[in-house]
């Protein structure tokens, strides 16, 4: 099992407001998130940087658990996630510095043969394998509301002028609707969860190609990172990849 996160300010921002964090929480259940934050001087960064503490916080509160069942692990998943929302929205509350900060996350679960994805947000998370890439979350955002609709196509909201706007996330309001689904998973399978600064500049099919070229998780990770700011990096890039198999190579590396 291999577990790689890249984060990357971009070519355009001054501060990167991503957060990401990978671990164990005991050896049975391992964990990845994802958050990507909004808020400006710099209360970004302290929405996505809180929402991650929370969640690994919540996390590690449950490690003695080691019979896992499907539903524990959405309970646990939303518990976390609430929390993060909580502690956002306090701060956010009671410090005019930080009044509207928020940010989007996704994370997931793992343990055996199963996955448990969470996310709020237009962060995402992917299944790729050999035979295509999967998006396993919806972006909770404007575009993606008039697409579901009927009211755009796929196409004309990549270039919608409110791309950017988010119907919901964390921080923003005193309680949040997450979204939460589990599957199972095998080894031919790797997870990407991102931010929307790597989904927004590199296709599905970049994302599939480069996961699966034979190399190293690490230098996937690097390559997309490469691939993203290439395309512009007007924003920051953050990325998880988790390979359950044992014919990725290299070390596990948490950010």
């Amino acid at each position: 099992m291999l577990m790689v996160s890249r984060s990357d300010i971009g070519r355009i921002r001054q501060v990167n407001e991503d957060s990401a964090l990978t671990g164990k929480i005991n050896a049975q259940l391992s964990f990845a998130i994802v958050a990507d934050g909004m808020g400006g001087h710099q209360a970004g960064d302290v929405a996505s940087q809180i929402a991650v503490s929370a969640f690994q916080r919540i996390l590690a509160q449950h490690e003695e658990i080691t019979n896992w069942s499907a539903e524990d692990g959405k309970r646990l998943m939303r518990i976390a996630i609430r929390q993060a929302n909580d502690e956002i929205f306090q701060l956010a509350k009671h410090m005019e510095q930080y009044h509207n900060m928020g940010t989007t996350i996704v994370a997931s679960l793992i343990w055996d043969h199963m996955m448990i994805i969470g996310h709020v947000g237009d962060s995402r998370a992917y299944r790729i394998n050999e035979q295509g890439i999967e998006q396993l979350t919806a972006d909770h955002s404007l575009v993606n509301a008039l697409v579901q609709s009927g009211q755009l196509t796929a196409e004309e909201a990549e270039h919608h002028p409110r791309k950017n706007v988010l119907t919901r996330a964390i921080g923003t309001d005193d309680d949040v609707e997450v979204d939460v689904r589990i599957m199972e998973w095998n080894k031919a399978d790797t997870l990407l969860l991102c931010s929307d600064g790597l989904s927004n500049r590199v296709s599905e099919s970049q994302l599939q190609q480069i996961v699966m070229n034979q190399q190293p998780l690490e230098k996937s990770a690097d390559q997309l990172i490469a691939l993203a700011n290439e395309a512009g990096g007007e924003d920051n890039i953050t990325l998880v990849l988790y390979d359950p198999g044992d014919h990725a190579q290299g070390k596990e590396e948490t950010l």
